[in-house]
């Protein structure tokens, strides 16, 4: 019996929104791919991962879960779903249960970006003060998409979303990749989110993986073919075998 193709859902980073998987989203088009770019709320991994989880419920059919950066966090604690076919990681890391971006970070060399990320406070919950973070604008380009032209990275710098701070001490109570095939993208001259968490991460879960080595953390923009490629691929070989855990 033939199966059934899954619609990719695409979810987005910090610092950014869902209009950065434009070129990604046309290029799976047209290799006759469902897709829904989410727009991730960015308030904090259990916030997020359960409005994700609530999306993916309901999308009638298989699905296949791609996270950029941060959004690779928030796919590991949605993608348990049962509909979910497999996860694809895009310039993002792998987080264990209990492992957050802080704790994980901290065994490696950090990224350039880090020190440079702008805090600010907003008010959360009516009353509650809480800080997010952005990346500021003549940081952009160097630190984040060195690989694209520089008014396109200007627009970027324009439009990004900020991101609750708390995001990096939050923490997954559930790794979808222990249960789920994995795929990871790693971006070899990253310096928001260093090559080697991403390697790590992905090299921990067993995932397929394929490395861009000049490739920046914009990837998903500077290089829309190869991303949607490398999704159409996992989409692929996901919708032709079950979802089985695979050795740890």
């Amino acid at each position: 019996m033939p199966s059934t193709r899954p619609t990719v859902v695409l979810v987005h980073g910090g610092c950014s929104d869902a209009t950065t998987w434009f070129g990604v989203v046309a290029e799976l088009h047209c290799r006759a791919l469902t897709v829904l770019a989410v727009a991730n709320p960015l308030r904090g991994l259990a916030h997020d991962a359960a409005y994700l989880a609530d999306v993916v419920a309901g999308i009638d059919g298989p699905v296949v879960l791609v996270g950029h950066s941060y959004g690779g966090a928030v796919i590991t604690e949605a993608g348990a779903a049962p509909n979910v076919l497999a996860l694809v990681y895009v310039a993002a890391y792998l987080p264990d249960v209990g492992e957050s971006h802080e704790t994980l970070a901290g065994r490696f060399a950090p990224a350039p970006l880090i020190p440079r990320l702008r805090r600010t406070g907003f008010t959360s919950g009516g009353t509650e003060r809480a800080t997010e973070l952005s990346v500021p604008a003549d940081c952009f380009r160097p630190l984040v998409a060195a690989d694209l032209d520089a008014e396109v990275a200007q627009v970027l710098a324009a439009i990004q979303r900020p991101v609750a701070e708390r995001v990096v001490t939050d923490a997954p109570t559930v790794a979808a990749w222990r249960a789920k095939p994995s795929w990871a993208l790693v971006t070899g001259a990253d310096q928001a989110l260093a090559p080697a968490v991403q390697r790590f991460t992905a090299e921990r879960a067993g995932a397929t993986v394929l490395e861009l080595p000049d490739a920046s953390h914009a990837v998903a923009v500077s290089r829309p073919s190869a991303v949607a490629e490398f999704i159409h691929e996992a989409a692929g070989s996901a919708s032709v075998r079950p979802a089985a855990a695979s050795p740890r």
